[in-house]
């Protein structure tokens, strides 16, 4: 999993409130098990119209944000099914932090061990992001994991709070399988062991 320490990027406003997972990637595209190649069906039924072409109106379609890293959205974000290729989806675009001022709980799991960033902020504080994400390209945003701080265009800063193992496991870029790993000597060891006294195992 790619390492998450400061991410710096335009952020997008999506307003939109209670958007759930099958908004983020539709269920025609939960065919595949492989982690790329979702970024296309991101958001699809707002990306495209009705003959496939791009639907002008949608945020992410816009000059401005079409390299966008960051979203910042509506209240809920995430909820609904519990598919992973949410995350998968976001990732693949680009985007590799949410803010929020609430998320739905497996959504948000589902992000950390996906190697994106959710964070959850006041609805004050999220008022100020998107008033700086409507910016356009002059939306930068600056996302400091170690710090816990979210720094504008301006200068504001917003601070958030985050799990210690949580943010130990984005900044050291350690998934489930990455965790186990760091165990592999001690597993090594039990099983020579166990292999000694029970060879017939």
């Amino acid at each position: 999993m790619e390492k998450f320490t400061v991410l710096e990027g335009v952020a997008a406003p999506m307003k939109l409130v209670n958007v759930d997972t099958d908004m983020i990637i539709p269920k025609q595209y939960l065919k595949t098990i492989q982690r790329t190649g979702l970024g296309k069906g991101l958001f699809s039924e707002m990306r495209y119209l009705d003959d496939g072409a791009e639907n002008p109106g949608f945020v992410l379609n816009q000059p401005a944000y079409r390299s966008s890293k960051i979203l910042v959205a509506g209240d809920n974000f995430g909820c609904g099914s519990s598919r992973e290729h949410a995350p998968w989806a976001l990732l693949d675009f680009g985007i590799r932090c949410v803010i929020s001022t609430s998320f739905a709980d497996i959504f948000y799991n589902n992000c950390f061990k996906n190697g994106i960033l959710p964070i959850v902020v006041s609805k004050d504080d999220l008022d100020k992001l998107f008033d700086d994400a409507e910016r356009g390209a002059n939306a930068t945003l600056t996302i400091d994991l170690p710090a816990q701080e979210i720094r504008g265009p301006d200068g504001g800063v917003v601070k958030f709070e985050i799990d210690p193992f949580r943010k130990r496991c984005l900044v050291e870029g350690l998934d489930d399988i990455g965790l186990t790993l760091q165990k592999a000597p001690a597993i090594d060891q039990y099983e020579a062991a166990k292999g000694a006294e029970q060879p017939w195992l």
